[in-house]
């Protein structure tokens, strides 16, 4: 019965983040018919449902990652941001999981790789991958974040977003 009880509850858990992964996706999209790169994360609170913040990709240095950790530390405390979830359309970046870090959110769920965001991008001078997976950033780190990602079952959805939108630029 425990068992049963233990795959409900991943099962639970994996459709929520799906959920969040296509609400992020979303943002990408209006981020990308503003004119902005196709990048999209929210912050949901500690209950696995209730998105607090959302954020698309402003430009090249402030991504969606990054803005909406700091906008979450100057709104809640640490303490409440452990227990916090950012949802991102792709894995975040090196400064986007050390800003991620540093503003005390402790769980991350991204659909798409860098490595696939790369193979989407090429040499983009928009886009300049780093090939420095979120896991390693934060493995040199003193806190054990948890992270979920890549999601397979979005990923195609947040790649097609992707591809088009670098193959026009």
């Amino acid at each position: 019965m425990q068992e049963d009880d233990a795959d409900s509850t991943q099962l639970a858990q994996q459709l929520r983040h799906l959920r969040h992964l296509r609400q992020a996706n979303e943002v990408a999209r209006r981020a990308m018919e503003a004119g902005h790169h196709p990048f999209g994360a929210l912050l949901v609170a500690p209950d696995g449902e209730t998105v607090l913040l959302e954020q698309a990709n402003v430009d090249s240095v402030n991504h969606a990652e990054a803005v909406l950790a700091r906008r979450a530390a100057a709104q809640y405390t640490p303490e409440y941001l452990w227990g916090c979830t950012l949802v991102t359309t792709a894995e975040p970046c090196a400064m986007c999981a050390g800003t991620q870090y540093w503003a005390h959110i402790g769980k991350l769920v991204y659909g798409m790789s860098e490595q696939r965001l790369l193979q989407l991008t090429g040499n983009h001078a928009e886009n300049p991958t780093l090939d420095l997976p979120c896991r390693e950033v934060f493995a040199r780190g003193q806190k054990a974040m948890q992270v979920w990602g890549p999601v397979v079952e979005a990923e195609e959805e947040i790649a097609a977003l992707h591809r088009d939108f670098w193959r026009e630029r």
